[in-house]
């Protein structure tokens, strides 16, 4: 099927949801989107459809994407607000938030009772991977189900089928476990080098080419230095990602420490007040429990606030 034969509506234009409708656009695919904050679609509006409501948004379209923030908000749009109601026989829901398992399996099973295909596929890769069309995509659902979305998951990245149905959202909790804690042991490690006396930039650099390199070291470890923590991803929602993956281990009858700890630093950094700070901000709540700042560039950088 050609891309212009395949209707999609997106649900979603956020930070992760607008660049992704972007790269749609431009594949070529006829589009109708909507979003809670109608003014976010404004980009958008002289190359797709701006729908009033979830319902009216789905109800011609053959693949219907979500990106929305948790579990709660995809439960009112696809349920409460009636998009799942109003989905087409045949049609393809794809969830990309990031949500519990057990929601995206009982979501599965009310699109199945409208005829509908069901993948959850939640991604990594943030605001940047997003605009790069370079997103990694944890699908959960039937071969056949996850084979019919593949021409669009083609355009936001590559793709991975994890298993059945909620599977994708378990290699999601699996990622953020190790972003999350990960954040954590950089943080530490950086403040631990600068406050010994040595350069965090060159410790940095170094370490990037040993066993202890990462993504997280070379892209946030580089955020921390630069004191940029304007938001890829929020720590909110890191968060609400690790509050989610202890649900998940009570459930399974699981002691996860480390993802325990780091969430419990999460939350004191944003009872501090710093919600909306990129996830690599948590050295912001390791240096006020130390009283101590990141290098010497961290406090020339502490001019007049900018954002």
């Amino acid at each position: 099927m050609a891309h212009q034969d395949l209707r999609i509506a997106f649900l979603g234009i956020g930070l992760m949801g607008s660049p992704m409708t972007r790269n749609l656009l431009d594949a070529g695919f006829a589009m109708t989107l909507w979003n809670r904050t109608a003014s976010k679609c404004a980009p958008f509006q002289d190359q797709a459809t701006i729908a009033e409501s979830p319902d009216q948004a789905v109800q011609d379209a053959d693949v219907v994407i979500t990106m929305l923030e948790n579990s709660d908000v995809v439960e009112q749009v696809l349920v409460n607000q009636g998009a799942i109601a109003a989905l087409k026989d045949g049609a393809l829901l794809i969830d990309m938030s990031s949500i519990q398992p057990s929601v995206a399996r009982r979501h599965a099973e009310l699109a199945a009772e409208r005829g509908a295909g069901y993948v959850d596929a939640p991604v990594s890769g943030g605001t940047v991977g997003a605009a790069e069309a370079r997103l990694s995509i944890m699908a959960g659902g039937s071969e056949q189900d996850v084979d019919r979305a593949r021409p669009v998951f083609e355009v936001l990245g590559k793709c991975t089928r994890i298993g059945p149905v909620g599977s994708g959202q378990l290699a999601k909790l699996a990622n953020q476990a190790i972003v999350g804690i990960t954040i954590g042991a950089v943080s530490e490690a950086l403040l631990l080098a600068a406050k010994g006396g040595a350069d965090p930039a060159a410790v940095r650099e170094a370490l990037m080419g040993g066993f202890a390199g990462s993504r997280i070291l070379e892209l946030h470890g580089q955020r921390m230095i630069d004191r940029d923590f304007a938001p890829g991803a929020p720590a909110r929602i890191q968060l609400k990602d690790l509050r989610m993956i202890l649900d998940e281990a009570r459930a399974e009858g699981l002691t996860l420490p480390l993802s325990q700890q780091v969430h419990n630093e999460y939350l004191s950094l944003i009872a501090n007040g710093h919600s909306d700070v990129d996830h690599s901000g948590l050295l912001l709540e390791l240096e006020h429990v130390n009283g101590a700042l990141l290098g010497s560039k961290a406090l020339r950088s502490k001019g007049p606030k900018g954002n």
